[in-house]
């Protein structure tokens, strides 16, 4: 089906760039303030949309899935302490939730195609405990990227859906409205910038700490 969208992949991870800044500062210094929670609810969809994208259309899947575990240990410890203060082992990042996705789309494929999935099965399901969004958005992400072939509106209602009903919170519900940029979607790929998407979440959140500590002293 020809796309005939406004907005490229690359507008798509701005987006969620800045929906992502939105919530974690309403999250660490403004957690009455529920309309930042409620602009952060776009990141997940889009983000996890942006993952289903870029593991059907890379070139090589091993090296987008090395680079998101790498990507996942660096974001590690800027993480523990923007949310904990201190380095843990309680909740770990979003990024180390997508390599998980990567993998289990990956598992996916290996069954369709016969081959034995056992190692990458215990390995998802170990790990999946303490990741951001634990299986929410392993789940999106597949949704997304099962569903490419369908209607745009059925692939982007089907994950969107799939976050708006699954997670509790009062303004979760403002999660529905990333179906609006992500119908959007043309299907390109845009300017790229691959490398300051990927530094960007560590980056963001050593900023948020340091801003933390500077407002402490």
């Amino acid at each position: 089906m020809k796309k005939t969208g406004l907005i490229s992949e690359t507008e798509l991870k701005i987006l969620a760039m800045v929906s992502m800044v939105l919530d974690h500062v309403g999250d660490l210094f403004f957690p009455g303030v529920l309309w930042l929670r409620m602009a952060g609810r776009i990141a997940m969809p889009v983000f996890s949309f942006c993952i289903a994208e870029g593991y059907a259309h890379t070139r090589d899947r091993k090296r987008y899935l090395l680079r998101m575990g790498l990507f996942a240990l660096i974001s590690e410890i800027p993480f523990d302490l923007a949310f904990e203060g201190r380095i843990g082992f309680g909740h770990q990042n979003i990024m180390l939730t997508f390599f998980l996705s990567i993998l289990a789309l990956e598992l996916f494929d290996r069954i369709r195609g016969g081959k034995d999935p056992r190692r990458e099965r215990f390995s998802i399901g170990r790990t999946l405990l303490h990741a951001d969004y634990t299986c929410f958005a392993v789940v999106a992400v597949f949704l997304f990227y099962v569903f490419r072939d369908a209607h745009p509106a059925v692939r982007c209602g089907t994950g969107v859906a799939f976050l708006a009903l699954t997670r509790t919170m009062s303004y979760y519900c403002a999660t529905g409205f990333s179906f609006i940029p992500l119908i959007l979607y043309n299907g390109k790929r845009g300017r790229g910038l691959k490398w300051l998407f990927y530094a960007f979440y560590p980056g963001h959140l050593l900023v948020l700490y340091l801003l933390q500590v500077l407002l402490q002293t």
